[in-house]
């Protein structure tokens, strides 16, 4: 019986354990997430105003309750955690699904300016994710500057510009909800270096900036007229041809009285971040021009745009997974159809799936093909790999050397937290913010059951597999 553990339990490692359990009849899979919410950027990476986006966790959570699939969250990989060898000890194969934790920097003066943050970080504040030390965001801020032109800029523009009517039904954490409500930002900048036929965002989420309560959308049309593209959009594909619609639509409507504006800026390139009193005062632009090649080029005319927030929002970079190698230039694990590769060998039971097997590209749904493919490879190498035995539990293991997986469940336990945290403050659904009570949460309930049978979970509740004799 084939053992694998998936780690990360975003939508790349429940693909992955779903397709292993799809194909192989026999295989047992451990999805292994440092968090002890499971996920991924479904639950930490999706705007809270997106519930449609956010429904996909009741997909991922059939996965996850395939009786062949334990869930086991707080359990880190590397240093303080579970050794990257000794996982592998414990399993007849180990697949990494942990995308791209890093955000990419500007590398302009004045970048790291209190007032200056990644979109990155903004997100996690509004998703509560547990690791997020961030605070005082929109205190004090009238104008923000939004850099960059992808549906993560969109999405942190948006959420700016929501008032508090509309978030309040959502899952957002109490405290980020209240610091926006009190919040003073009346226009949001959101900039691009290249032209409009080359953003990154798709039309159904720039269609929605149009539609928010109260908020005027406005783009100049001499920029967007800077990009040849956009005076002949016939030869752009079907998404970008239909971008430039919704921007000719904006460009030349009427100004309509409102309280909030927002508004879209290109062929400008960051380059430095101006100071007023030892924090973000404004963001000095170079306004750029096509170069013929796909690229832009400086014209040395700037222009400066007052803002008391600037979120950067320039892509995602992988980070290096202890114990595997690791290629800074792509930020990915060196890889062949998800098996990893160190000196131009395979490493043997070892794969990636996911960004960290082809880097921050694609959409939620790319990860399913993705997926298949490292599945198909590990499936592959399988008859070799299972000549190893592996007689012990390995959550068994890892509970005797001190660890305390937060198991399927603890995670349901912290689901009914939030409802009982959003029903006291007269809300739906409200997201534990921190560690320490998504963990209380959890491990209040595994402690009751851990009791009620005699050490370790019950089979119901925990979903536990048990080895088969010899594996």
């Amino acid at each position: 019986m084939l053992r694998v553990a998936v780690v990360g339990s975003g939508p790349s490692g429940c693909y992955t354990a779903q397709s292993l359990v799809q194909q192989d009849p026999d295989v047992l899979v451990d999805v292994l997430d440092r968090l002890p919410c499971p996920y991924g950027l479904v639950r930490y990476g999706v705007a809270p105003d997106h519930e449609k986006i956010k429904s996909l966790q009741n997909t991922l959570r059939t996965i996850l309750e395939h009786e062949r699939v334990r869930f086991a969250g707080g359990v880190e990989i590397g240093p303080g955690g579970v050794p990257a060898a000794r996982l592998r000890e414990l399993y007849h194969a180990v697949v990494y699904c942990v995308g791209a934790a890093s955000d990419r920097h500007l590398g302009i003066p004045g970048e790291e300016l209190p007032g200056s943050w990644s979109a990155t970080e903004f997100v996690s504040w509004y998703s509560a994710h547990p690791d997020s030390r961030a605070f005082g965001f929109v205190a004090g801020a009238r104008s923000a500057v939004v850099i960059g032109v992808g549906n993560v800029a969109v999405d942190v523009t948006r959420m700016l510009a929501r008032g508090t009517t509309e978030l309040s039904p959502t899952d957002i954490p109490h405290p980020a909800l209240t610091a926006l409500a009190a919040g003073r930002v009346r226009e949001v900048h959101m900039v691009g270096r290249r032209g409009p036929s080359q953003a990154s965002f798709t039309t159904k989420e720039l269609r929605e900036l149009g539609s928010l309560p109260d908020t005027e959308v406005t783009v100049m049309a001499e920029e967007l007229a800077l990009d040849p593209a956009y005076l002949d959009p016939s030869p752009l594909a079907a998404p970008q041809r239909r971008n430039v619609e919704v921007l000719r639509g904006w460009a030349a409507a009427e100004a309509q009285p409102s309280s909030r504006r927002i508004s879209l800026r290109f062929f400008l390139r960051p380059v430095e971040v101006l100071a007023d009193g030892g924090r973000v005062g404004a963001v000095r632009f170079e306004r750029t021009l096509p170069d013929g090649h796909g690229g832009v080029r400086g014209t040395g005319e700037f222009e400066e745009i007052e803002a008391q927030l600037v979120l950067r929002s320039v892509g995602y970079r992988g980070l290096p997974v202890p114990g595997l190698p690791f290629d800074a230039e792509s930020g990915t694990v060196p890889n062949v159809e998800g098996r990893v590769v160190r000196g131009g060998s395979a490493v043997p039971g070892v794969y990636v799936a996911g960004w960290i097997k082809r880097g921050p590209t694609g959409v939620i749904g790319t990860n399913r093909p993705d997926a298949k493919e490292t599945v198909a490879s590990l499936l592959e190498d399988a008859p070799a790999l299972v000549r190893g035995e592996r007689r012990d539990d390995p959550l068994d293991v890892l509970r005797a050397a001190g660890l305390q997986p937060v198991e399927w469940a603890g995670w349901c336990a912290i689901e009914r937290a939030e409802a009982e945290l959003g029903a006291s403050l007269g809300r739906g659904v409200v997201k534990l913010p921190d560690w320490q009570s998504l963990l209380d949460a959890a491990q209040g309930v595994q402690g009751r059951e851990t009791a009620s049978s005699g050490g370790r979970p019950r089979a119901d509740a925990a979903r536990r597999h048990e080895p088969a004799p010899g594996n």
